[in-house]
């Protein structure tokens, strides 16, 4: 495409209004346009943004703060409402393995990363007492919020800010290796439960201090625990040990008048009840069409929570741009009426999605409410 015909396709004007988004994921009634909402994109799929529409050519590299002064300047571009940014903590070390990125196969080479990262799934750094013991877990005093208290003070007064604190489940499978968690909900259960308590905690006390920063209006909890079929692990193990962390984040958020919503894919049907009466998620993000599309959650979920998301993942790598548009608009007509809903993609954007794909889709959303 060339560089004219992808400037137009935001050539309807959007301006940020954080107060109207989260009044939209309250339900509060059909908002006057469609707002837009990721959980985050990936850093190739904004250098291109940056790259293609010329922006930030201002910003000093030398800045200390640039990196942030671009991540405004891209996602005011595209028409969100705030800017994602998380703490910085040494998090959970685990074993990860280098495999080829074929972004290239679906997206511009531009968009590769070389290499991408996956986990082990069978043997992660802890499978025993001992190697519990051992691990550098990380502690409070580690936590640094340098970058919330840069943009809290830096960013346009029409956008907020959501910050992460993810994720219970999979960091326990991550730090197990899922194979190695399975076998040992039965073989060495005591153990399972010590992992759930000990990255619970530390996700708490990243949570304390997010609640306590000011303009971070979103909490974004994160725990991939489904895949196409069911849940990962049985739901009673999820509603006894992860479920329970992601409800003292949930009223911690909302005892500060925060809201908390949920990133989790895969066929979460068997706790969706527990997610929304007990847990009490404000949102949840990430939808396959091949699980359960948006508009069938909106129908069975839309009068509870909000939705976040929804234009498959499948569709957004091989669809054309006439069908994106196709879908964005039937997830409109039945999402947006009412409120509790936000445009965006199935999963993140991902840096092997087409940029052009991408843009249409905001591009439809911003058409739809004009």
């Amino acid at each position: 495409m060339l560089m004219d015909d992808l400037k137009r396709l935001l050539r309807v004007p959007v301006k940020p209004d954080w107060e109207a988004l989260c009044a939209n994921l309250r339900r509060e009634g059909t908002p006057r346009r469609v707002h837009f909402m990721e959980l985050y994109e990936d850093a190739e799929i904004k250098r291109e943004v940056i790259r293609r529409f010329g922006l930030a050519a201002d910003v000093n590299p030398d800045d200390p703060h640039a990196a942030l002064r671009r991540e405004i300047a891209v996602q005011r571009l595209l028409g969100y409402d705030a800017v994602v940014c998380a703490v910085q903590w040494p998090g959970f070390p685990r074993s990860q393995h280098d495999a080829p990125d074929t972004a290239g196969d679906t997206a511009a080479r531009s968009q590769s990363r070389g290499t991408r990262k996956w986990t082990d799934e069978h043997r992660g750094p802890i499978g025993t007492w001992e190697e519990f013991e051992r691990y550098p877990w990380p502690r409070a005093d580690q936590i640094r919020t340098d970058d919330l208290e840069w943009l809290a003070r830096e960013l346009p007064e029409d956008m907020c800010i959501y910050s992460g604190c993810h994720s219970v489940f999979e960091n326990v499978t991550w730090l197990m290796g899922y194979e190695t968690f399975c076998l040992s909900l039965y073989d060495q259960p005591d153990l399972v439960r010590a992992m759930f308590e000990r990255v619970g905690s530390c996700l708490y006390e990243v949570c304390q201090v997010l609640v306590q920063l000011p303009r971070v209006d979103l909490l974004f909890g994160g725990d991939d625990m489904g895949f196409n079929l069911q849940t990962m692990a049985p739901p009673q193990v999820l509603v006894e040990q992860s479920l329970p962390w992601h409800k003292k984040m949930a009223a911690l958020a909302h005892e500060r008048g925060r809201l908390y919503l949920l990133h989790s894919c895969g066929n979460l049907r068997a706790i969706m009840p527990a997610l929304i009466e007990d847990v009490q998620i404000d949102a949840r993000h990430s939808f396959e069409d091949a699980i359960e599309p948006v508009t069938e959650a909106k129908r069975a979920w839309g009068d509870r929570i909000a939705l976040i998301g929804g234009v498959d993942m499948d569709l957004f790598c091989r669809g054309t741009q006439a069908q994106i548009r196709q879908r964005v608009r039937q997830i409109l007509d039945v999402c947006l009426p009412g409120g509790g809903y936000c445009l965006g993609a199935g999963n993140t954007v991902a840096n092997y999605v087409p940029l052009e794909n991408y843009l249409t889709m905001l591009d439809e959303g911003r058409r739809y409410a004009a």
